[in-house]
């Protein structure tokens, strides 16, 4: 008897690439498993005058699609992890993670080759707080804009003029085939990424053990010690995904190491730390990095963002 398995994701052409992409794992590891995908319009896909910070975050962009799953229309559904907030609905779960893919910003331009290249004021678009803050604290001479809408609308808007560059996920434009257009890959040391950033999660029921089981195969072990860490230190410091806050693990062996962000919007200070333990600690890890990031003053800057 052949299983079902139903996923709901966005409409935009990364979400249905990286759905896809599931999908397809899925059906190479059970041929007896039907796989359909269930596409679907978010708020966060649908009010594009507006900040994300403005709209109420980039939950938006997967309330629907858990929606879809708690009412039985949907068994699983596909998110980039940079996406999903740190707490998650009653009786839903992050079920596994797929090996993390580039986690990197990527600086794109028609006319400069570099970030450093960036004359004095130049305009530059991202939809995030964390990378403005972070590029602003590089350079506060630029003027930072808010892009929003997918990928493509994004470059759309660089190549009409109205940026002189634009600050993506390398990871969406490789999946989308256009790693062509990045001009420079930022190094995660210099702009910290998101928390998941290049990460596809799948996140379903806590209670459909069977679906659950299923998915399961595709779990990545060390990606998902990685994500832990970084989730258990967004989650204590209670920040959404639009917070200018950033979280990137790394590991070597079992050591795993956790570097952490908190910055003001305008870039003027930044509170910025690590810390190092055993993998099988991450969540420990997460937590005791921002209670020490909190004590150095990373609550104040957060609770001056939500004022």
């Amino acid at each position: 008897m052949n299983y079902t398995i139903r996923i709901a994701t966005r409409e935009s052409p990364l979400a249905l690439w990286q759905a896809e992409h599931v999908a397809a794992a899925l059906r190479t590891s059970y041929s007896d498993v039907d796989v359909s995908l269930v596409p679907m319009t978010t708020t966060g896909d649908q009010v594009l005058d507006r900040t994300l910070a403005q709209v109420g975050g980039k939950g938006l962009f997967i309330k629907e699609l858990e929606v879809a799953i708690a009412k039985g229309r949907a068994d699983i559904a596909v998110h980039s992890m940079k996406d999903v907030p740190s707490i998650l609905p009653e009786n839903m779960v992050i079920n596994c993670v797929l090996r993390r893919a580039d986690p990197r910003d990527a600086f794109v331009s028609k006319q400069y080759s570099r970030f450093a290249d960036l004359p004095k004021n130049a305009h530059v678009g991202t939809a995030s707080l964390r990378r403005q803050s972070q590029l602003l604290a590089m350079r506060p001479d630029l003027r930072i804009s808010a892009v929003r809408g997918n990928v493509e609308t994004r470059l759309r808007k660089l190549d009409e003029g109205q940026f002189d560059a634009i600050v993506l996920a390398s990871a969406g434009l490789t999946r989308l085939g256009l790693a062509n257009r990045i001009t420079e890959y930022i190094d995660a040391t210099q702009c910290i990424p998101a928390v998941g950033q290049g990460v596809i999660g799948i996140e379903c029921k806590a209670n459909d053990y069977v679906t659950r089981t299923f998915c399961a195969t595709l779990n990545h072990l060390d990606t998902e010690h990685c994500v832990n860490a970084e989730r258990a230190f967004a989650a204590k410091l209670e920040g959404s995904c639009q917070s200018p806050i950033a979280a990137y693990a790394t590991l070597n062996g079992d050591q795993l190491q956790l570097v952490g962000l908190v910055a003001a919007i305008d870039g003027s200070k930044i509170i910025r730390d690590q810390i190092t333990g055993l993998r099988h600690e991450c969540n420990e890890l997460g937590v005791a990095l921002a209670e020490r990031m909190l004590e150095a003053g990373a609550d104040k800057l957060l609770a001056a963002l939500h004022e």
